[in-house]
């Protein structure tokens, strides 16, 4: 019984995500949401008492995804900066992949100043990144001067690959850019002759995405 139960919760959560992606929050209706989980509307609501609650499972998911990729990029050892290129590849792959990811973007970006507030997904993405990067200068990666243009260069152009998949750009071609962007950041960043260290592509062999759906 707590398996099924725990089955609709996934495929409501999923349901949410591709709705919320596809159409906004605003436009994405709770009895859409039912008939696209193949559910009752009753079974929605025993999971999810508002369109919020939905909501913030998603925007929960998303978070969860985001935060395993970063912590198995490090427990394997790869170093801070290889690690935030490797974390802008997976973004890249992964709002093309699963739903929860553009979903929670645009749905902090649609609920921005509600009330309650929603999980702020931008921001825990920006976290991580400015994270990453305060490790690698506190490993010796990065230049010492101007490290707030550093932190604001990097920020951003993160930022800017989710406007990009947005844009709708194949995964091949925003895998392409990303790769560019980091080209051209890197000597920047790092100190004299380093930036030749780095890998700026996907790695040769990508993980499967974390916490699958079924």
């Amino acid at each position: 019984m707590q398996a099924r139960s725990e089955r609709t919760r996934r495929k409501l959560v999923r349901a949410g995500a591709e709705l919320f992606r596809r159409n906004g929050y605003a436009n994405a209706t709770l009895g859409d949401i039912a008939v696209a989980a193949g559910v009752t509307k009753g079974a929605l609501y025993f999971h999810f008492a508002s369109k919020d609650e939905l909501a913030e499972a998603v925007q929960e998911r998303g978070g969860a995804m985001l935060r395993e990729e970063a912590r198995a990029l490090r427990r394997r050892g790869v170093p801070p900066l290889q690690a935030l290129v490797d974390l802008t590849h997976w973004l890249a792959r992964t709002l093309n992949e699963d739903p929860a990811l553009p979903a929670s973007f645009r749905i902090t970006k649609e609920c921005a100043g509600s009330e309650p507030p929603v999980t702020d997904f931008h921001r825990a993405w920006l976290t991580t990144v400015c994270d990453l990067l305060r490790e690698a200068r506190d490993a010796g990666e990065l230049r010492e001067d101007q490290w707030e243009g550093v932190e604001s260069a990097v920020a951003a152009a993160a930022c800017g690959i989710e406007v990009l998949a947005g844009l709708g750009l194949p995964y091949g071609e925003l895998r392409r850019r990303i790769s560019a962007l980091w080209l051209l950041l890197l000597p920047g960043l790092v100190p004299a002759g380093r930036a030749a260290q780095y890998r700026t592509s996907v790695a040769d062999t990508e993980t499967a995405l974390t916490a699958p759906w079924t």
